[in-house]
């Protein structure tokens, strides 16, 4: 781990790249768009590893983000860390680098709070592949309010594990909380993500971090993307048990429920590096 100041004085090191990997949620669009305009001379990429189970205001809020900049953000996905050049099937639909894992390599076992095989394969092997065995500086946006479970210096703070990357945190060195962050998106006109009305943080459609309120908000606003995640729920091969989720329940069984209000999220909880 660095120091801002430590990483300020390689702005001008041709061999060390500095990059700041936005999700989608407030907090990577508001150091985006903080380093912008506070370390100019920074020479920042932007990048998005796209799990290509985005929700649709996801990918409507990263084309704002990316306009504000005036800079492309790249997008990288498992398709490519899996040298797959042919991106749609023979009926012409887009390959997911999701499904393929599921089926071909985890025998349908979907992912949880116990193993997070989705993070590993979508977000984090993705960012690596990117960056290659280049040095490089990562710009994470934990704020100067929050200790996330997994960032603390015991657990090795990063977004990958790769001695050549080396993360910082600018909200944490010049102590911007959740106030600034929401100020600095609101100064800027992009203001927060349209998910945010009925979801509590960015992530893949079938989340399984869902409340069950968040749950409802997808059958409500996309109930396509609800369908398509209740399809990946059944039997297990060996007949001896069923895949969900939700441990104990069909996501159908919790959206049957009354209706939920979104309460506010503990944000040391869940996956940091899909939230950020």
């Amino acid at each position: 781990m660095a120091t801002l100041k430590e990483a300020l004085a390689k702005a001008t090191d041709p061999n060390v790249r500095h990059i700041v990997s936005v999700s989608g949620g407030k907090d990577s669009a508001a150091l985006a768009i903080y380093m912008k305009e506070n370390y100019p001379q920074l020479p920042v990429e932007y990048v998005f590893c796209d799990t290509l189970c985005e929700l649709p205001e996801t990918d409507s809020y990263l084309r704002k983000l990316e306009s504000l900049l005036g800079k492309e953000i790249q997008r990288v996905d498992a398709l490519g860390m899996l040298g797959i050049r042919k991106r749609k099937n023979r009926h012409g639909v887009q390959r997911n680098p999701f499904e393929i894992f599921l089926n071909e390599m985890y025998g349908g076992f979907l992912p949880g709070p116990r193993m997070r095989w989705c993070t590993v394969q979508l977000k984090i092997k993705p960012f690596e592949k990117f960056v290659g065995k280049d040095q490089a500086i990562s710009y994470i946006g934990i704020r100067g309010d929050e200790d996330r479970e997994g960032y603390r210096v015991a657990k090795n703070p990063v977004l990958s594990k790769q001695p050549n990357i080396t993360p910082v945190y600018p909200f944490k060195d010049d102590k911007i909380g959740l106030q600034e962050v929401k100020n600095i998106l609101e100064k800027s006109g992009i203001g927060m993500p349209e998910y945010y009305k009925w979801r509590s943080r960015s992530g893949c459609y079938f989340c399984f971090y869902q409340q069950i309120g968040e749950w409802q908000g997808l059958k409500e606003h996309h109930p396509d993307l609800f369908e398509k995640a209740m399809a990946f729920e059944g039997e297990k091969p060996d007949g001896q048990g069923y895949y969900t989720w939700c441990e104990g329940k069909t996501i159908d069984e919790i959206v049957s429920q009354d209706k939920k209000n979104i309460l506010p999220i503990d944000e040391t909880d869940g996956c940091a590096i899909c939230h950020l």
